[in-house]
């Protein structure tokens, strides 16, 4: 083994020296030296995916559920575009995640020679779907970009960033940085609102008899100050990224419960008289692109001030730190804030009609939030695809405890939730339990994946959610394309087999009554098992997707 430093070896130290414990994803010709340097190393773990895309995922799921750096790494060219999919939903997550490719030779790049994996603008297709993108250009500055690099990933508003390194570079002899022996991250401090602005504020909402607070992503962590404000009486509302932030058993919590189906929720709003929305975007998916009447008075928090007017207006907007703001805000309110007399016996009330009502729309599937909340221990994380069930009582009735058990697709893709379930299995603690909710179609696009589960002997279940195609298309068929199915019916393999086939121990459930005992059976399993759930024979999911004829359109179903 030679004694030369490269930026390879560069590469695989600096990481350490960030803390990070796991890396994802596939070897290639133009990465070998960072992941030569890794192994050498001997102290990150690298988990080799079956494609890239599917290694993004597991690095964003296991960022999110450890709220650290999450680190992917790709080949040039193709490889570098698998992942594009995963990056994007990074983006719409806001994932803290350092994504590193290859790159042909610098003597090559751009004179369009066609060396191997050379594509046009790589970097430029990188920024397009990451927060910004990199090109180490020479040796020298390859520790300055990475450090750059990975704190852009953990500045809120976090999200992916990509940089490219050479594969020349990559070999290239380097001194050793001298900085890495006691490193840290040169992530900006947040920049506190100023007093005078935090009282205005405070004033504001202790003059409020009904107030509402709203959390999204930007908020998943600001629980201690969140809970702080539920105690004085004020009831929490989340985003379904933000979800886990309170307690979701706690009195004031009305979960993630907002959004179409929910129409006793909407008619509340009306009540309300202020809403303190604190790091959410209040984004069109779950306010059916805006149209959703939101409490009329309302006061931003965000740390992004692109934030203010982007979606709904507000009277007040305060750019900062959610639980630094939140804090400040609660130590002023002390006391002082007194919500109407009966208000949370109302709280309590509503989230019983509305759980209640949510149930009865599932039809022969009520049970399934209940039975499948009581299988698992309660520090389960729960990651899941773009299902029917997800879209429904996943987001809505299944109540969470934590905001690292939240894992799923943001930005509303199809076919992450297998690659998710393994990142999140990787990043859990000893003995911690992971649930992994995908429907068949969505199964069948990350099935590639499920080796590397095995190989990797995640402890994870695997619940496919099988209705024999993409259930939720059919719908949307149903409802606005005068009922003309096409292209919607997907084969799938026999789940049996394929989970014999890589080794995974395999529960059908045909039965609604049969889910929780097959789940608490796979849960005590140690290792990845497959639980099916055949919905052809348990019933037809209830409809729920009912938008409005497109514009010029009529409505003839």
């Amino acid at each position: 083994m030679s004694d030369t430093y490269t930026v390879g070896d560069l590469v695989a130290e600096f990481l350490q020296a960030c803390g990070v414990e796991t890396a994802f994803g596939v070897i290639s010709v133009h990465n070998i030296p960072m992941l030569d340097g890794i192994g050498r190393r001997n102290a990150i773990r690298f988990v080799t995916a079956r494609g890239e895309a599917g290694a993004g995922h597991m690095a964003d799921a296991w960022a999110r559920a450890r709220n650290e750096l999450g680190v992917l790494i790709t080949s040039t060219g193709p490889g570098a575009a698998n992942a594009v999919g995963a990056l994007v939903e990074a983006r719409f997550a806001g994932t803290p995640l350092l994504h590193l490719t290859g790159q042909t030779a610098t003597g090559n790049i751009g004179r369009d020679q066609g060396t191997v994996h050379e594509v046009a603008d790589q970097l430029g297709m990188l920024a397009s779907v990451s927060k910004t993108a990199h090109r180490i250009s020479s040796a020298e500055t390859a520790f300055a970009i990475l450090s750059q690099a990975a704190a852009q990933a953990l500045t809120p508003p976090m999200g992916p960033v990509s940089v490219e390194i050479p594969i020349d570079i990559q070999r290239t002899p380097v001194t050793r940085p001298a900085e890495l022996d006691q490193f840290q991250l040169p992530i900006p401090t947040a920049v506190a609102p100023s007093a005078t602005q935090l009282d205005l504020i405070a004033d504001i909402l202790a003059s409020s008899k009904r107030p509402l607070l709203g959390c999204g992503s930007g908020a998943r962590y600001a629980g201690e100050a969140v809970a702080r404000l539920a105690d004085m009486g004020v009831p929490v509302v989340t985003s379904w990224n933000g979800r886990g932030v309170l307690p979701e058993d706690h009195a004031m919590s009305l979960r993630g419960m907002n959004g179409t189906g929910t129409p006793l929720i909407e008619d509340w709003f009306k009540t309300v008289d202020l809403m303190l929305v604190a790091g959410s975007r209040l984004r069109g998916h779950e306010t059916m692109d805006m149209t959703i009447g939101l409490p009329e008075r309302r006061v931003q928090i965000d740390v992004d001030p692109l934030a203010n007017g982007r979606t709904y207006d507000c009277e007040q907007f305060i750019c900062g730190d959610a639980s630094l703001v939140l804090h400040e805000l609660a130590d002023r309110l002390e006391g002082r804030l007194k919500p109407e007399d009966g208000y949370a016996a109302e709280i309590a009330d509503l989230k019983a009609r509305t759980i209640a009502a949510y149930k009865d729309m599932l039809g022969a599937y009520a049970t399934f939030p209940d039975d499948l909340r009581e299988a698992m221990p309660r520090d389960t994380l729960f990651a899941r695809d773009l299902t029917m069930s997800h879209s429904t009582w996943g987001h809505r009735l299944f109540p969470l405890y934590d905001p690292r058990s939240n894992i799923y697709p943001v930005g509303a893709a199809i076919g992450p939730g297998l690659a998710m379930g393994i990142g999140a299995a990787i990043a859990a603690a000893p003995g911690q339990k992971v649930l992994a909710m995908c429907g068949d179609g969505g199964f069948n696009m990350g099935i590639a994946e499920l080796p590397t589960a095995a190989q990797e002997k995640t402890d994870v279940v695997f619940l496919v959610m099988n209705d024999a195609g993409y259930g939720v298309i059919r719908h949307i068929q149903d409802t606005m394309y005068g009922g003309r199915q096409y292209y919607g019916d997907v084969q799938s393999p026999d789940f049996k087999a394929l989970a014999g086939a890589s080794g995974l121990p395999y529960w059908r459930v045909s039965k609604a009554s049969d889910l929780g005992n097959a789940m608490k059976e796979a849960l005590a399993v140690a290792g990845p098992t497959l639980v099916e759930v055949d919905m052809t024979a348990i019933g037809p999911y209830p409809r729920y997707f009912a938008p409005p004829p497109h514009a010029g359109e009529t409505d003839k179903t």
